[in-house]
C-alpha cells in the first residue's frame, strides 16, 4: 500500500509579497475619453510589473504610435472592441482576445469605430508607469505642457513614433 502525500508549497521567498487592490481603493485618473484605474505598479511588484485597467469611450483616441525598449506590453479585452496597431498592422480586438506586444514593437490603441473599451494592461517588467498615466492625464486636461510627456521618454520607456498605417485607419474611422 502506498502513502499519499500533499504536495507542499516550496518554502523559498517570493520576491515581494501577494498584491491585493481592492476595487473601492484604487486610485483612478480621467481624460475627456478614459477612466484608468491603477492596480498595482512597480513599486510593489519589486518592478516585476505594472497594471491598469482603462476604459474607454466611443471615439475615444487612446495611445498614438509608440514602442517600449524594456518592457513587453500586455493587452486583455474584457469588453467592447479596441483598435491596435502592432508592427504595420491594424487590426481589431474584441472582448475575451489577448495581445502581448514585445518591446521595439510599434503599436497604438484607440477604441474601435463606434465601440467602447474596457481593457486590463500589463506592463512587465514595470517602471513606475503610474507617475506616466497621471501625467498623460494633466496634460489631456490641459493642466500639464505636452513638452512633459516628451521629456519623458526614457523615465517611462514609452518613445513616440511615426506610423502611417495608423495614421491612415485613424482617418478612416474619423
Amino acid at each position: 500500500m502506498t502513502k499519499e502525500t500533499t504536495p507542499q508549497a516550496p518554502q523559498a521567498t517570493p520576491p515581494f509579497p501577494p498584491v491585493l487592490t481592492r476595487r473601492t481603493d484604487a486610485e483612478t485618473c480621467a481624460d475627456p475619453s478614459s477612466v484608468m484605474t491603477l492596480l498595482a505598479d512597480s513599486d510593489r511588484t519589486a518592478d516585476g510589473f505594472t497594471t491598469y485597467r482603462s476604459t474607454f469611450a466611443k471615439g475615444a483616441v487612446g495611445a498614438p504610435a509608440h514602442f517600449h525598449t524594456k518592457a513587453t506590453e500586455l493587452f486583455f479585452v474584457i469588453s467592447g472592441s479596441l483598435q491596435v496597431l502592432v508592427g504595420e498592422e491594424v487590426t481589431v480586438l474584441e472582448a475575451g482576445d489577448f495581445l502581448a506586444v514585445p518591446p521595439h514593437t510599434p503599436h497604438a490603441f484607440a477604441a474601435a469605430p463606434g465601440c467602447e473599451a474596457d481593457v486590463l494592461f500589463v506592463f512587465t517588467p514595470g517602471m513606475g508607469r503610474f507617475d506616466y498615466l497621471r501625467l498623460l492625464g494633466r496634460v489631456m486636461r490641459g493642466e500639464a505642457d505636452p513638452k512633459e510627456i516628451a521629456e519623458s521618454a526614457e523615465r517611462f520607456d514609452n518613445h513616440y513614433c511615426d506610423s502611417p498605417a495608423w495614421r491612415a485607419a485613424l482617418e478612416a474611422s474619423a
